[in-house]
């Protein structure tokens, strides 16, 4: 791998597209002996390298499938519980000086009615937000030059200011912005971002010059080294991620490994997320609606449990452009993050008429509200819904973090933790409905809890926060 010197001048790609190929042959119809080794290495949860995840993906004994899934399963299980992390998107701005072939934010779209929230626009949205119970968000934000890094950091500043009249306030903002200079993501790091999220979209030179025709998104290095200047500027925690539609899923897959592992090798840790948006429809995008790289359903589900195996300690991030009944096998073998309840325009929140399309920048697939998503995961599948916030506001994030994990960390604390949050959602925002079902898995987590000193902590923060105490963690 291509040793990246300078982040600002003269950058250097370490995408090695024929080191990628050649693995990539190598890996086609892998030996059955090959692939149980792989699996046997993956479940030891140490993570795979790109060529290994390669050999998975390349296996086309649908039996072999199986074993992959059910190594998934494992591996997300002994790290991650039942434990899911539940968010919601925030659209603060759709305009855009960028031409990207496959997005409906594409500045050549006329169709799409451009929107900027306003301060008070947003605190609206957030409003709104907090009173149906979220807790953390991603704010979204088309790229155009005129929103620099100062106008980003006051938007954050306004989402955090705002507390509703319930036990409303945001407590964890997440950024998903066009790529900024080393000084812009300062700025950031500076008004209290959680992580900073920024999709390559391909990995592949080629198809990337050939979807991205303007804009400052053309230029193919500086977005890859995006999150090198994130993390040189000071933010520990940084999400990336490819778009499945646009080339070989294989040769994504693989680019995005090799980020990650360059990331670590230059920074001493991975992306704190991954993710892996599938190609939808998009208004005024042909490409959009007939993708070139179109991955089914079988195909897109090893992709997640490979990546869970690859990257095993990387929260993996599931949004709704997937309908609910695929979401709900996705989460099985290796998501740990979801959206719910999204709208994907600024304002959809708190815009009363509610009649604009819903396939604007993509067309989105689970339409539930966030009390029936949880409600779902709760009832038919014993998942944990959380909102926690704890390892931001105590320092835990970065390599920090990822240490931690690796030695059962997020059992001993995510876990609690998110039950807290649960439970102050089913206090102040949950339906009866959603109550009783939400309680009776306190319930159940309680009794099964191993610990019993930390079983007696849980229990009476449990107890404090039906007396009205809130935004308890340990």
């Amino acid at each position: 791998m291509k040793q990246d010197s300078t982040l600002e001048n003269g950058l250097e790609s370490f995408i090695d597209e024929e080191l990628i190929w050649s693995e990539i042959d190598k890996a086609i119809n892998p030996d059955p002996s090959l692939v149980r080794e792989v699996l046997a290495k993956a479940g030891e949860r140490k993570g795979l390298t790109p060529f290994e995840a390669a050999v998975l993906l390349k296996n086309t004994d649908l039996e072999m499938d199986n074993e992959i899934f059910e190594t998934a399963m494992k591996v997300k299980k002994g790290i991650y519980g039942n434990r899911l992390v539940l968010f919601a998107p925030l659209y603060i701005t759709n305009e855009c000086a960028n031409q990207c072939e496959y997005c409906g934010f594409n500045a050549r779209n006329k169709e799409l009615e451009r929107r900027t929230l306003t301060a008070e626009e947003i605190h609206k949205e957030v409003e709104v937000l907090e009173d149906i119970g979220h807790k953390r968000l991603l704010l979204v934000y088309g790229e155009h030059p005129k929103h620099g890094a100062d106008w980003i950091a006051q938007t954050v500043r306004d989402v955090y200011s705002v507390t509703s009249s319930k036990s409303g306030e945001i407590r964890r903002v997440n950024v998903n912005c066009a790529p900024l200079d080393v000084e812009g993501f300062k700025k950031l790091h500076e008004v209290g971002i959680g992580t900073y999220q920024c999709f390559h979209e391909t990995y592949h030179r080629a198809s990337y010059d050939k979807y991205h025709t303007a804009g400052r998104k053309k230029d193919y290095l500086w977005r890859l080294h995006a999150m090198h200047r994130a993390m040189e500027a000071g933010i520990d925690d940084v999400g990336m991620g490819a778009l499945f539609g646009l080339f070989d899923p294989v040769f994504e897959v693989m680019g995005l490994l090799y980020h990650a592992m360059q990331l670590e090798m230059d920074h001493g840790v991975g992306p704190h997320t991954i993710s892996f948006p599938r190609l939808e429809p998009a208004q005024g995008s042909d490409i959009a609606f007939s993708p070139p790289y179109l991955a089914s359903d079988h195909d897109f589900k090893k992709i997640v449990a490979v990546l869970r195996l690859a990257v095993p300690y990387t929260g993996l991030i599931l949004t709704t452009r997937e309908n609910a009944d695929f979401r709900k096998e996705l989460i099985k073998v290796g998501v740990s993050q979801l959206s719910a309840g999204s709208r994907t325009y600024p304002g959809a929140y708190s815009d009363p008429e509610f009649d604009r399309p819903d396939v604007q920048q993509f067309c989105v697939g689970d339409s539930r509200s966030l009390d029936e998503t949880i409600r779902s995961i709760v009832g038919e599948h014993g998942y944990v819904p959380s909102w926690c916030t704890a390892c931001y506001r105590l320092g835990r994030t970065g390599e920090h973090f990822m240490e931690l994990a690796k030695t059962g960390f997020i059992q001993k604390f995510c876990l609690p933790n998110g039950l807290l949050t649960f439970k102050e959602y089913l206090e102040d925002y949950g339906t009866e409905e959603t109550k009783k079902v939400g309680e009776e898995l306190i319930r159940k987590e309680l009794a099964n809890y191993s610990d019993p000193e930390r079983r007696n902590l849980l229990t009476d923060r449990l107890a404090r926060m039906e007396k009205g105490e809130r935004d308890l963690y340990l």
